[in-house]
């Protein structure tokens, strides 16, 4: 696959505090710790003090793999997760089903890049790129579907609790229905085969996930962690306590909050007093106080302030972080170096750094992931046709039929001189007008209003007119954007990797391991 590129600017679909920091714009700069450079990365080497356990990390991530015939690189980095030389490059993500939308293989492949991006420039450090499955997190409503062309599959099933406790036992009609459209070809015969021994080996969604991404990604050496463990969150339970009971998270993220909001910034989620959930095999509620008492929403469960310190003595596995405390935990279990994430991510890892400085835990390098549109061959030919750059596809549909028509249509008459030319005249008569009478100049500027506003009324007709007699060209365009932008969004956030892995196989992820470039900052366009 060809791969060329454009500045997230020109896609026009980030954000104005993403495309800011990732231009490095100073008013940011409390915000983060590092640049997203080289520099940055050095500095980060040099600074990062790890808290974490290294023989518990690996330990655990080797009882997590006992399952898994897994790959040699896979079993080479866990062991090296020992070595003080050794750290992480993480991203993280739901278990959405049979992976979701295509930018859960972005965030992947971009840490799988970084990783080897490092190793280059750094040479005596290893740098291992891990996916941490978001197995705590609850909103099954959010993994448990995914659209293949028209059609949507969903998981149906009664759910509760952590989304990675959920058994797979009832799985099996819509792995038989995401089986049944990949079909018998070579390709997808290949992911049906490692989607089937993925659900159908284990018994729950977090086991499944992980041998899924393992058959995936494992020959490039990613390493999964599920950090719903007793042992890891022991490393927390401290942190939980003091958050509980004083409260920290909630000031120091709200005083940057509106720290943001001052210099024009929307944030992306609001902390809550407690941060906490309280976790089960059945349910995970927030933990709310009311007065001296913390209870558990919707339960009859409750502490004092001596049997919470009990509970999370016994049972720190108990203990769930939320959205603004899960980073926390990250980046005390592992020797982490760099975090990668979407946008939404990138907005509110920003709202964090002071709740990280008041904890003395090192903030890591914050990296945009990846992002691609991957043009197929027919599409191309359409492109082509209809004398659309890859450039011009993130214009809107109108703007694109507009553009078409002026190219492509001799009769088609502008009226942009016109309007200049009108422009012109009705200042010069404002300036004779006021010459005259001052107060005539707003009775200028109300005429030359009206008048704009007749030929721009008359412009919409003449291009309706256009449009009509060319409706074959127009309605192209048409399906050319909806095609590559379903739903009227970025091809990623609703795409899954069955049809182009059907199509393409391996091949579509090597391409994007050679194309990605992490630090460079550019949205990639596949041509196949």
């Amino acid at each position: 696959m060809q791969a060329k590129f454009i500045n997230y600017q020109q896609t026009q679909s980030f954000s104005t505090v993403v495309l800011d920091y990732i231009s490095g714009k100073e008013e940011l700069k409390p915000f983060f710790q590092y640049s997203t450079d080289f520099d940055g990365f050095e500095k980060a080497l040099e600074q990062r003090q790890v808290i974490g356990d290294r023989k518990l990390l690996v330990e655990t991530i080797e009882k997590q793999y006992a399952g898994i015939n897994s790959f040699d690189a896979v079993d080479t980095n866990i062991t090296l997760l020992g070595d003080e030389k050794t750290f992480t490059i993480t991203t993280g993500h739901q278990l959405n089903i049979f992976t979701g939308p295509l930018y859960f293989i972005y965030k992947i492949v971009t840490a799988i890049n970084l990783a080897i991006d490092l190793k280059k420039q750094f040479p005596d450090y290893n740098f291992v790129p891990v996916y941490w499955m978001a197995t705590e997190d609850h909103d099954f409503e959010e993994i448990n579907h995914l659209k293949l062309e028209e059609k949507m599959l969903t998981w149906e099933t009664r759910a509760s609790g952590a989304t990675g406790r959920l058994s797979t036992k009832d799985f099996t009609d819509v792995l038989q229905a995401y089986k049944g459209f990949l079909g018998i070809s070579k390709n997808g015969a290949q992911l049906s085969e490692l989607i089937e021994n993925a659900y159908t080996n284990h018994e729950n969604l977090a086991d499944a996930t992980r041998e899924m991404v393992d058959g995936l990604f494992g020959k490039f050496g990613l390493v999964c962690i599920d950090a719903d463990d007793a042992g890891l969150k022991k490393q927390l339970a401290p942190y939980i306590l003091q958050d509980i009971e004083e409260q920290i998270s909630f000031r120091t993220i709200q005083a940057s909050n509106e720290a943001l909001e001052n210099i024009g910034y929307k944030p992306q989620v609001n902390p809550r007093e407690i941060n906490f959930f309280y976790m089960t095999d059945q349910f995970r509620e927030r933990i709310v106080q009311e007065g001296e008492v913390y209870k558990v929403l919707n339960s009859d469960v409750s502490f004092t302030k001596a049997t919470l310190e009990q509970e999370l003595l016994n049972h720190p596995e108990r203990f769930s972080p939320n959205v603004v405390m899960r980073p926390l935990y990250q980046e005390i279990i592992l020797p982490n170096l760099a975090y990668i994430g979407g946008g939404a991510e990138v907005t509110y890892w920003l709202q964090l750094k002071a709740n990280f400085d008041f904890y003395k835990v090192d903030y890591p390098v914050l990296i945009l992931r990846n992002s691609a549109l991957l043009i197929d061959k027919r599409s191309q030919h359409k492109m082509q046709i209809l004398g659309i750059s890859h450039q011009n596809l993130f214009c809107s549909i109108e703007t694109l039929k507009k553009d078409w028509i002026k190219a492509h249509v001799n009769t088609y008459i502008s009226v942009e001189d016109e309007e200049r030319s009108i422009q012109a005249v009705f200042d010069q008569i404002k300036l004779n007008a006021y010459k005259i009478d001052k107060t005539l100049s707003q009775s200028v500027d109300a005429a030359k209003t009206r008048t704009l506003k007749l030929l721009a009324s008359l412009d919409k007709k003449m291009m309706r007119a256009e449009k009509r007699k060319h409706v074959t060209s127009l309605s192209q365009i048409d399906g050319l954007k909806n095609k590559l932008f379903p739903s009227g969004v970025l091809q990623e956030r609703v795409l899954n990797l069955a049809p182009i892995y059907v199509l393409y196989g391996d091949d579509f992820i090597n391409s994007l391991i050679e194309s990605f470039d992490p630090l460079a900052h550019k949205f990639t366009i596949l041509f196949a």
